[in-house]
């Protein structure tokens, strides 16, 4: 089904970024987020990239524009407005040093870079819950070029995919959706656009490539970008079930499979991170029927002569008891499985606890993806099933 993986071509550099395009009469209608509000830091104000994400603000169509000294929620809100605020709010700040500077982040990619904390989607397991403190405000970093100075310098070093046998020829990853949903706010911050141009012309030389996973579908603007195949687009998908209930404010699975194939056919690599994938009633079926819809939206890219590159990731659910209480306190009523007494407690080499499926539990899931990922999308590695 897919191509042989190829190391990425060098290409000329770009033109400048091209700004969103919109839909076409008769297309389906792409899913964005657009903030009510926008506030940026007053050490943010007048970088370059503070008045791109202004300017693309603006023709969302954003009025309440505001430039603050500190990022808080109102005084008067409670919990469930502070939230509702913070989800509807993208704050333009200054990323610090301690978060230009990129940790390993196995097994994904060698190395994470943030463009942003937060994400406007309202999933009910949202693993952020458990990592980002206060409100889940959305904030995009303005100093753009000193979060991606670093990847030049990594370029080389790495545990996860650089000089390794099995994915040597995706050269040094670098992940960008370990804190945020580039996509999902790309509408109005154009931060990943910027960066996979930055990569794809060879501006941090020719060893780097980008990762990020995504639950939108808004591609237009991407599939014209100059990517030089440097960039693995992954789409979060997971069973019909699981995410007509517990995926809020994202793309439809069907939307963002079109997605995938809209830029495997723009030449870009492909991802699906299958996650997080619960053992629902009739689960083999369910993420069988996933994987077959999968193939099945490939098969024109392939046939008009698009060799797909595809990989797939699997996750299953998990959760820490930060983060359940968290996730209870945004969705009270949710009807998420989160019972500690039906898990298994996981111990990190910190200290931390997170809950997972029982091993025989864990044990079934991973046989059958292992089995049916090849089965049903011959060629296509999994790259690692947690």
């Amino acid at each position: 089904m897919i191509s042989a993986p190829s190391t990425p071509a060098s290409v000329d550099p770009a033109p400048a970024t091209p700004a969103p395009a919109e839909p076409g009469p008769g297309s389906p209608r792409v899913r964005r987020w657009t903030p009510r509000r926008v506030l940026v830091t007053k050490a943010a104000v007048g970088l370059p990239h503070t008045d791109e994400v202004l300017r693309r603000a603006a023709q969302a169509g954003v009025e309440e524009v505001e430039t603050v000294g500190r990022i808080v929620p109102p005084r008067t809100a409670n919990e469930r407005e502070a939230y509702a605020w913070a989800k509807s709010t993208l704050a333009v700040v200054v990323a610090p040093p301690s978060a230009r500077k990129p940790q390993p982040i196995p097994p994904s990619a060698d190395w994470r870079i943030d463009l942003a904390r937060g994400c406007p989607a309202h999933c009910q397991y949202c693993y952020l819950a458990g990592s980002l403190t206060g409100p889940p405000i959305t904030r995009v970093y303005a100093n753009l070029d000193e979060v991606l100075a670093p990847i030049a310098g990594l370029t080389g070093q790495g545990h996860v995919t650089s000089g390794t046998a099995a994915r040597g020829h995706e050269g040094t990853t670098f992940e960008l959706s370990c804190y945020t949903d580039p996509l999902g706010i790309e509408h109005v911050t154009g931060s990943l656009a910027a960066a996979v141009a930055q990569v794809g012309t060879g501006v941090h030389g020719d060893g780097a490539s980008l990762r990020f996973t995504t639950k939108f579908d808004d591609v237009a603007e991407l599939a014209a970008l100059p990517h030089g195949g440097r960039t693995r687009a992954r789409f979060s998908v997971n069973a019909a079930e699981v995410a007509a209930r517990f995926d809020g404010g994202t793309a439809p699975v069907p939307a963002r499979l079109r997605a995938l194939a809209t830029l495997a056919a723009a030449g870009y690599p492909v991802g699906l991170t299958i996650a997080p994938v619960m053992p629902v009633e009739g689960w083999r079926e369910t993420y069988g029927q996933l994987l077959d819809d999968v193939r099945a939206v490939l098969a024109p890219v392939e046939a008009a002569g698009h060799p797909v590159d595809l990989t797939v990731e699997v996750i299953t659910h998990r959760f820490t008891p930060g983060s359940r209480d968290v996730l209870m306190s945004w969705y009270p009523r949710t009807k998420l499985e989160m019972d500690v007494d039906a898990r298994r407690a996981k111990r990190s080499k910190f200290g931390g606890v997170k809950y997972v499926y029982p091993t025989e539990t864990m044990r079934a899931l991973r046989s059958w993806f292992e089995a049916e990922v090849p089965a049903r999308l011959p060629g296509t590695p999994l790259l690692y099933l947690t």
